[in-house]
């Protein structure tokens, strides 16, 4: 039922548009066409307003013919990481990569393009169905922007499915990491590092007690923790006033998230007070955890299509988040799915060719198992 031909050259034709997050503009405009195009009634909503960038999320609606079945979300992300601009895709051996200086953008093409694909072989083919949301979102990169600081209103789904992980075709993922980005400013006092180094504070050595101190790295099967930046001091001869620390926590245990969160701000917040010295600390959530039970209606129709697929279905758990973390919050059911994208954002990103094809066959028998159930 797929056209083969016709989903390759889509995938090339959108991973060469530059889309960098915040900067969607170009592929939204072209994303929103092709859902004209299926008869899909579009809109824009204003985050791109919110986020400071030039683009909100897009959605669009697809009447079905099955009143009585639940209104299906297929979702992807339009932005890409860096170096994203002239990308270059090549086929060869029935790998796609970039030709080498860029990432591919499979993360997340490799998403939006089987979905319209999926769109056009249903109606192509007369395949009965119940309505469809497809939400297409922003600046997923680097903190899930678009998807957080959507307009709920547009919400219309009662489950979904995000194409945006790296298993194979058949990888169903029911777990996702909570996040805790940590910004952390040690004061101290400065003082001439040569002439009176005693009567200073290393804020810079204050950090390195409090980071010896913390659990870093996998603190168990469903948390970890990191120091991402650190920044700091003036000169060799004088003694740090002032550093500055970025760092996270991720746990699909909401309560183990908050006490790993604690105890990193707690040790930064010990040593500095042991000196005299200050530490001002800032949490911020960036999005929280969610678990689908595997008897779940949304789980059942991932298993059941990907039979229907001739996939392997495999249930699993991610350490990383993506907007089905949001959607989840929003009351919206919704598991993500593997599209076969491996090395992302790398210049090493590649995808196999017949991975996107199963993926859009994935995504027709999801349509066609949701049209088999009652809302």
């Amino acid at each position: 039922m797929i056209n083969r031909e016709r989903l390759l050259a889509e995938f090339f034709e959108l991973t060469r548009i530059d889309s960098p997050t915040k900067h969607e503009r170009q592929i939204a405009d072209l994303l929103k066409n092709r859902l004209s195009s299926i008869g899909m009634l579009v809109t824009e909503d204003e985050v791109g307003q919110v986020i400071g960038g030039n683009c909100g999320n897009v959605f669009a609606y697809l009447k079905g013919d099955l009143p009585e079945a639940p209104v299906l979300l297929l979702s992807a992300h339009m932005d890409t990481v860096e170096p994203c601009h002239n990308v270059e895709p090549v086929l060869q051996d029935g790998l796609i990569t970039s030709a080498g200086a860029t990432i591919l953008g499979a993360d997340d093409i490799s998403g939006i393009a089987p979905i319209l694909e999926a769109l056009r072989t249903i109606q192509e083919h007369g395949v009965s169905h119940g309505d469809i949301q497809v939400i297409l979102n922003v600046a997923e990169e680097g903190g899930l922007n678009g998807s957080k600081n959507l307009d709920i209103t547009h919400l219309k789904a009662d489950l979904g499915f995000v194409l945006d992980a790296d298993g194979e075709p058949g990888a169903i993922i029911v777990a996702a990491p909570g996040q805790d980005r940590i910004n952390v400013t040690i004061k101290g006092r400065a003082a001439h590092a040569g002439v009176a180094p005693e009567a200073g504070i290393n804020a810079i050595v204050l950090a390195a007690k409090a980071m010896a101190s913390i659990q870093l790295g996998r603190i168990d099967e469903e948390t970890t923790s990191n120091i991402g930046t650190i920044q700091g001091g003036l000169a060799t001869n004088i003694v740090a006033e002032k550093v500055e620390i970025t760092c996270e926590a991720r746990s699909r245990n909401l309560g183990k998230l908050e006490k790993q969160t604690a105890h990193m701000c707690d040790a930064f917040r010990r040593c500095a007070e042991e000196a005299g010295a200050i530490a001002e600390i800032n949490v911020k959530r960036l999005y929280a955890p969610f678990t689908l039970a595997e008897e779940s209606q949304v789980v059942d129709l991932a298993l059941q299509a990907a039979r229907d697929a001739g996939l392997k279905a495999v249930l699993g758990a991610t350490g990383g988040g993506s907007d089905a973390n949001f959607y989840n919050v929003y009351g919206i059911p919704c598991a993500v799915l593997g599209t076969g994208m491996q090395k992302f954002h790398t210049t090493e990103e590649f995808i196999k060719e017949e991975n996107l094809y199963r993926t859009a066959k994935y995504v027709v028998e999801i349509i066609k198992a949701a049209a088999k159930v009652k809302k």
